[in-house]
């Protein structure tokens, strides 16, 4: 029988459980490698109670005729049939769709490499994937095929900018009239608004530090926890999310004190958040942190895309950069990486044993 080796992260310690021998290792302990990659299968376990997942090894299976993936610094959506769509920031494809058992299905959007976040919407029964292209200074909206039905260019309306140069959107949001809103988190700091038609309708935000201001609004979703639906908005740098209402208004700063918030999803009242620096939180209504996953101990691999795939360790965490719940609350996220690194983290709730 071959062992299976479980994993638990508890508050930064690792316990490790070797089942079919007595193994019981300090993360500190030199233990000797299997004799080959098939006599020992990895998983971690981290976070608690209903907020437990579980690592799933070796999840994302290489296209055929590449080397590596390919840099991975995007963003992670996935539709009703439960397909997960990573966009690329360089290679054949812009976009990756994968099946829930990390099977390539197919590659779109070969003409949009770049794509940094994107966000689904479903318009009179049909899915639309909606794309911050910064390599392409503009949003895009596609069929789930990839076929572009519309682009928006840089907001010259907006009078911010001297050109599209100075314009590089990381996130994009969908009201729910319709109304899509992109965040310029590696440009000048504003959120811009444009009607159902691509109309420009304001900006708001802006460069600061005090609330209702960015320092790298680099996510943005619609929010529908609450009463009336927000915008979250990740500030990554001032290490903050905030709520705007869907005019533009500063609502509230909700939780602070993260590790550069990079981007959101939801599952009913929870909320997962990918930290550049080596950690996802999940936050649950009140938006408290009520568990953490693959905490990295080792600072400095944290926010960094030059980890090589050697020194990765399993359920950890070294820069979550994009990030999506499926239906069952299974998570995929997208770690920065030059040579491309997706995670599945596997949600085994209240009943996960170490056994």
């Amino acid at each position: 029988m071959a062992n299976v080796r479980t994993t638990w992260l508890l508050g930064g310690m690792t316990l490790s459980l070797a089942i079919g021998s007595t193994a019981l290792a300090h993360p500190d302990s030199d233990l000797p490698a299997p004799p080959d990659g098939l006599a020992v299968t990895t998983v971690v376990r981290a976070g608690s109670g209903e907020n437990t997942y579980q690592s799933v090894p070796n999840w994302c299976q290489i296209p055929d005729g590449r080397k590596t993936l390919g840099s991975t610094h995007g963003g992670v959506v996935v539709d009703k049939q439960g397909l997960i769509y990573f966009s690329m920031e360089a290679g054949p494809s812009g976009i990756l769709v994968y099946s829930a058992d990390g099977k390539l299905v197919r590659e779109i959007a070969p003409g949009l490499t770049g794509i940094h976040g994107m966000c689904l919407n479903e318009e009179n029964g049909e899915q639309f994937l909606y794309g911050a292209h910064l390599a392409g200074h503009q949003a895009v909206k596609m069929k789930l095929d990839g076929t572009v039905l519309w682009k928006i260019p840089w907001p010259e309306q907006s009078e911010k900018y001297k050109n599209e140069g100075e314009y590089h959107p990381t996130a994009i949001a969908v009201g729910p009239t319709g109304n899509v809103y992109v965040a310029d988190g590696y440009g000048k700091n504003w959120v811009h608004e444009y009607d159902e038609n691509q109309k420009y309708i304001r900006s708001f935000g802006g460069p600061g530090k005090e609330p209702g201001k960015f320092q790298t609004c680099h996510g943005i979703a619609l929010d529908t926890r609450g009463p009336k639906p927000l915008l979250l908005i990740c500030d990554r740098a001032n290490r903050r999310l905030q709520h705007f209402d869907l005019d533009g208004n500063f609502v509230a700063v909700i939780t602070e004190n993260l590790r550069l918030p990079c981007s959101v999803s939801f599952h009913g009242d929870k909320v997962a958040v990918a930290e550049l620096e080596g950690r996802v939180c999940i936050l649950d209504k009140d938006n408290k942190i009520v568990s953490t996953l693959g905490d990295n101990p080792n600072h400095k691999q944290w926010a960094t895309n030059k980890v090589p795939p050697q020194d990765w360790t399993e359920g950890i965490f070294n820069a979550a950069h994009g990030i999506s719940f499926d239906k069952d609350a299974n998570l995929y996220i997208e770690d920065w990486s030059v040579t491309g690194r997706i995670i599945k983290m596997e949600h085994v709730g209240a009943e996960a044993r170490a056994d």
